[in-house]
This record gives C-alpha cells, structure tokens and sequence, in this order.
C-alpha cells in the first residue's frame, strides 16, 4: 500500500513538474512573440535631459516631472526638430513604470484598420497587448488616419479597444489595456486634443535664446569625444549670429549647424562667425554691419559728440541765430542769409540724405533740443514726472495729425510765399518748435517727435528708402539682456554706457522700418553686449520684407505727391489752360487745394484696373501705394535742386551783404542751367525706375499685370518732366 501511495505521488509530482515546463514554455513562447513584435518599435533610452537655464528650460522640467509622476495620457505639442520623442522618453524612465517597455509607433504608418495596435482576435497579439503596462508613443498624431480616430478616441478616453475580429464573424469582446499612452503633434487635432489630461507644450528655440550656448557646447562635447578631440571654444561673435538666428528646424538644426562646423574648422583652434554662419532671416538679408570694419566710426558714434555736444553745442545757438536773423534781418531769400540756407541748403541736403542716412536729420533737429531743455525744466518743478504716452490713441490719431498739420504748411507756404518772406519762415520755424516744446513738458521723452511732427513725418515716410539702418541682433537681445537699457535706460555696464533710454520708446530688435529710429545711436552707447549694428543694405529693402503698411503713411505720401504740383502751379495752370487769377486769394486757395488732392486720383484708378491674382487674391491699395514713394521722394528734390545748384552758392557774397557789406568780390559758385536740367532728369529717371521695381516687389505678380501702375508712374514721370525741367 505504502509503494502504491508512493507512485502516486511521483505521478502527481511529475504531472505537476510537466505542466511547470509546459507553462514555461508557454511563457517564454508568449515573451519571445511579445519581444518579437515590441522589439522593432522599442526606445530603449532617453538621449539627453532638459539643457539650458532659462525659464522655458526651467518650466520644462517642472512639466516633465509632473507628468511623470502621473499615469494620465499625455500630448506634447511643439514645431518639427524639439525632440519630442525625447521628451516623452524622460517622462517615462521618470515614471514608476521604467522597468516597463516603451514603444513609439509613426502614426503616419499605421494601417488604416490599427492591425499593429489592436491585433486580430484568436491570431497574433498587437502591440497593445504585447506591451502590458508599458508606455504607447503615439508621434504626429496628426499624421494619424481617419478611420482610426474613433478608436484611438476610444483607447485614449475609456482605456479599451478591440481587436479585429476575421472577415464575416461577429465583433470581438472588447478589451482592457494598462499601457500609459503619450502621443505627439505638430498641429492641433481638434477630435484627440481635448481628450488629454495634460497638454505639454515645448517652446521652439527661438524663444529659448539663452539655452543656445548650452545646446552649442553640449554638442560640441559629444562631437568632440566622438572624434577624440579637445574640447573647441566657440567665439562670442558666433554665438551672436546663432542667437540672431530663428531655427526653422529647431534642435535639429542647431545640432547639424555645430556638426558642420566642427567638420569646416581646417586647422582652426576656434569656431568663429565665419564658419558658423546660417541662413538668415528677412531683418538679416543682404545686410552688413559698418561698425565692424570701421571701428572708428563705432567710438564716434558712442562719443559724447553724437549727438549731445553737437546739438548743445552748435545747433541750439545756430538756431536761435537763425530765427532771429529771419525776424530782424532783409525779408527776401535774395538778401537773408537765413532763408538762403533754409531753402536753399536745408531742404536739397536733407531730400539727398534719406537714401543714405534715413531720418539722422531728427538726431540734430533743433526742435526737439529746445523741447528736451523744456522737459527737464518741467521736470525740476514737477517732482511726480512726466506722462506715459497714450500710445493706442497716438498710434491711431496721431499720423492723422501730422498729415493735417503738414498740410496746412504746405498751403500757408504755397498762399503767403514762404520762401521769399522771412518772418513768416520764422514763425513756421516757431511754430513747430512751440509743439515740441508743449509736448515735452507734458509727455516723458519725444512723444512730438515719434508721433506728431509734420517734419518728423516726411523724414520716416523718406527713411524706408534708405541703404543704412539700425537695428539689433534679437536673438542676443532675448538671451544676453535682462535689463533692456538702450530702451528704458539705466546705469553704466560692461562697455554700455549710462543713458535715459530711446527717445522714441523703440527697441532696436523689434524695428520693422526706419520710420522710428532717429540714429541717435543711444541704443548702440547702452548696450553692453554689441548686439546694436548699423547695417548698410539694399536700399529700401524692408518694404517688401518687413514693412508695415499705414492708411495716414500712404496718405502723407500723396499729400507730397501733389506737393510737387502745388510748386508749380502757376505753370501747372498756364500748360493746362486754366485762366485762374492766382494773384486773388480764393481763387488761389481752390488751385492750391486741388492741386493737393487731386493727384490721387490717378493711382486709385490704376489700382481698379490691376487684376487679383491666380488665386483671386489682391494686394491692398494701402500696401501698393507705397510703390510710389521713390518717384514721390524724386519728384521733391528735382524741384529743389535748382535752388541747391543755384541760389545755394550765393551764400559767401549774400552773407556779406545780409549784414550791410559789399559782396561784389566775393565768389559765387552755381552750376549752368542745363546742368541742372541734366541732373533734375536723372534723378526723375532714378525715381520712376525705382518707383517700378519697388512696385514689381510689393504687387507679387507678373508686369503685364501691374502695367497700370507702371503707366501710371510714366504719367507722373512726364507731368514732373514738364513741369520741372
């Protein structure tokens, strides 16, 4: 009985000890076919962690460790090239299920009935199963099919899925799984997004300026200890220009951009601007910095003699000279020295500077130096300050008010003879700077000047046609600055020197156009990082790049437009057969008005017969119009050049003679009248032909059918001909 008892027991061991290896064997099957099927989709390890100190960077961390301390699903959104992957990666060896498996599925792969995700009932697993309690990558989610946003939906949501059931029998029970899910976009998905419990967002590198230098250095020392190499410094002018630089593709191409180089170095102990040198944004094309070259030009421009010591040394008794000197002196331009140089040499010379030097002629404007004393007059009894600019209105209203303003100028000019009666020239001069003056002692720094000034609007309306701008490079702006001194001012640092901050209230990174900045270099003496350049460029590059268009901008424009007639109205008259008495005022007034007005008529009409685009679209009026500002600025100076050439090399003999001197010996230098003519032409040309080019760049579309602008700019071309030469 006992040996019968004893057999029975090695049975059942052995029977229990089969079904032990036949389990086993079972599990190792079941291992190897899950191994076989997460193995091609597995991310084994994070590559990197979070690099960078900046707030982006410090913000990412606290996101990614949240998340990883909880089981939610979890999107990360973000622009191609911030390793998302990555980051979904740190989220899950963050986790308690990092002994787990993760896998990454391309959702633009993915068959449209989820095979690989869901598996076929009674057949092979899928990858939902085979995963157990691991992590599901899901990457461009938005890359995913249709059919399977209801059951990716429904995976996400309620946690189970179905797996294929064979053609012609019934559904497959539903199944539960206890995978983590983290998916990846590019764009909103508006049917998944919602369903997530937490949305992370990675800022794209651009904003990130600060963490550049670490990412360069960090690649650089996997590079380096790739190819056995020291480690190679990089130099500050070369983390400038990748600061500078907005990274379409993000880290990935910062990281191909360090690779490059260090493959370009030849021999070189360093990486230098040279040989990390991207492509550039639109701020950035085709300019070049004259303050590198031209060292001297850069203490100039950082000395105490731009602007302060020439404008409070010279320009603010000149002035005063001046306004008296049109008061107490002869009343004709023949006699008066002051007028002389008042339309004679100010107005050819500061028509000739907008090309080349855009608006300096406000950094030495005498204006705003008397309104600039006012204001610290003001500011000595007004112990609580100045007011903020009411900037929403001045942006609104204030364009239209200079406009206004500059057209009463030009009518008082036209109807009381400007030009030729001196107390009258002083008291525009006065005028202008009682406005600047009022305005300085109410509102803290320019506020007549940026946003009021009839002058100040001729000078930024001229300024966008100028080869010179400055500007700063954004990317170190927004990485190396936190004080922003060269816009709010402050105390001396590094090489910045002390300063109350941009007059205008402009950053120099945020320019678009030169219509803001006056080049009184304040920004370049603040910055301690050499971030400001004074770039030479194309000339009027940045209105078709980054320009802005303005209704009172384009209005100013036409305004000047028939400024040009209103110069030669009494000719305009005689050539058009009007017999208008322009010696009575009314009549005189009514020519003048529509002489202003009229003239943009012509452009409006051009503007109707353009045709929209392929696409039906069509550029505003606002933004063509500004195709006409050369021959705008060509027809002013054609007009003032014969004064220029002329009268203007009268002023040895006429200064003699302003203060009771014979001025017969003294030399008198003026070019012939066909000179003139010669030159008053080739601007003319200069103009039309810039005129048409500008307009080619702004209207988008082929000649033929911007041919009613150019046609329009050759009427204008002639009628200037006529009337000025």
């Amino acid at each position: 009985m006992s040996d019968i008892n004893d057999l029975a027991w090695w049975q059942e061991q052995t029977q229990f000890l089969v079904q032990e290896v036949e389990d086993l064997a079972c599990q190792l099957s079941f291992e190897q076919q899950r191994q076989a099927i997460l193995r091609p989709y597995l991310v084994p390890k994070v590559k990197r962690g979070i690099i960078g100190k900046s707030r982006y960077a410090v913000k990412l961390r606290a996101d990614i460790k949240a998340a990883a301390e909880s089981t939610a699903p979890v999107l990360l959104f973000g622009e191609p090239g911030l390793e998302k992957d990555n980051m979904a990666a740190l989220i899950h060896f963050g986790s308690n299920r990092r002994k787990e498996a993760m896998v990454k599925v391309n959702c633009a792969t993915l068959q449209t009935n989820g095979q690989e995700l869901f598996g076929r009932a009674g057949a092979a697993l899928g990858l939902l199963a085979a995963l157990g309690q691991g992590t599901l990558l899901l990457n461009n989610i938005q890359e995913l099919p249709e059919s399977l946003f209801p059951a990716i939906a429904a995976l996400i949501e309620t946690g189970q899925y179905r797996p294929l059931s064979p053609p012609g029998e019934a559904l497959a029970p539903l199944q539960s799984h206890q995978a983590r899910i983290i998916a990846i976009t590019e764009t909103i998905v508006p049917p998944l997004n919602k369903l997530f419990c937490q949305t992370i967002k990675i800022p794209p590198l651009r904003v990130r300026k600060a963490d550049i230098e670490d990412y360069v250095y960090y690649y650089l020392g996997l590079i380096c200890q790739a190819k056995r190499l020291a480690t190679i410094p990089v130099t500050a002018e070369a983390l400038r220009k990748l600061q500078a630089y907005d990274f379409p593709n993000n880290l990935r191409e910062l990281s191909n951009l360090v690779e490059r180089a260090v493959t370009q170095l030849q021999g070189s102990r360093q990486i230098t601007e040279e040989i990390l040198w991207p492509s550039q944004s639109k701020k950035q094309q085709f300019r070049w910095n004259l303050l590198n070259p031209y060292p001297a030009l850069r203490r100039f421009l950082r000395s105490a003699w731009w602007p302060d010591r020439l404008n409070y040394g010279v320009t603010l008794w000149a002035f005063a000279a001046i306004v008296a000197l049109l008061f107490l002196g002869p009343q004709h331009r023949l006699d008066n020295l002051a007028l002389n140089l008042f339309w004679a040499w100010w107005w050819p010379l500061v028509l000739l500077a907008f090309p080349l030097v855009g608006r300096l002629w406000c950094a030495v404007c005498p204006f705003m130096i008397y309104g600039e004393i006012t204001q610290q007059l003001f500011l000595r009894l007004r112990p609580l300050g100045l007011k903020k600019w009411p900037r929403q209105a001045a942006e609104t209203w204030g364009g239209w008010f200079l406009f206004g303003l500059f057209t009463l100028i030009l009518l008082w000019e036209d109807l009381w003879n400007l030009p030729d009666t001196a107390y009258l020239s002083a008291c525009l001069l006065l005028l202008i700077t009682a406005g600047a003056m009022i305005f300085s002692a109410l509102f803290e720094r320019r506020f007549w000047c940026r946003y009021l000034c009839p002058i100040g609007g001729m000078n930024g309306l001229f300024a966008k046609l100028a080869v010179t701008e400055l500007r700063a490079q954004q990317g170190t702006c927004s990485a190396e600055c936190s004080t922003y001194q060269c816009y709010k001012g402050g105390p001396r640092k590094g090489e910045g020197q002390e300063t109350l901050g941009c007059p205008l209230y402009s950053h120099p990174a945020q320019l678009e156009d030169n219509r803001d900045c006056v080049l009184c270099m304040t920004c370049l003496k603040a910055c301690p990082h050499r971030s400001v350049e004074f770039n030479l460029r194309p000339p009027a590059i940045e209105l078709w790049t980054t320009h802005r268009p303005r209704d009172y901008e384009v209005a100013l424009l036409f305004l000047l437009l028939g400024n040009v007639f209103l110069h030669r109205l009494p000719e305009l008259c005689w050539q058009g057969g009007l017999n208008l008495d322009l010696q009575a005022f009314g009549p005189h007034a009514l020519a003048a008005v529509l002489a202003l007005a009229l003239p943009v008529v012509l452009p409006l009409g051009a503007y109707q017969l353009v045709p929209c685009c392929p696409t039906g679209t069509k550029v505003s009026f606002v933004n063509l119009a500004y195709g006409y500002l050369p021959l705008v600025w060509a027809g002013n100076l054609a007009y003032y050049l014969h004064l220029g050439l002329g009268e203007a090399g009268t002023i040895l003999p006429l200064t003699i003679h302003t203060f009771g001197g014979s001025a017969e010996s003294w030399p008198v230098l003026t070019a012939h009248p066909a000179v003139i003519a010669f030159l008053q032409g080739c601007v003319l040309l200069l103009g039309a032909l810039w005129s048409m080019f500008i307009t080619q760049k702004l209207g988008k579309q082929s000649f033929r059918r911007l041919l009613p602008q150019h046609v329009t700019i050759c009427l204008f071309l002639g009628a200037f001909w006529r009337l000025i030469i």
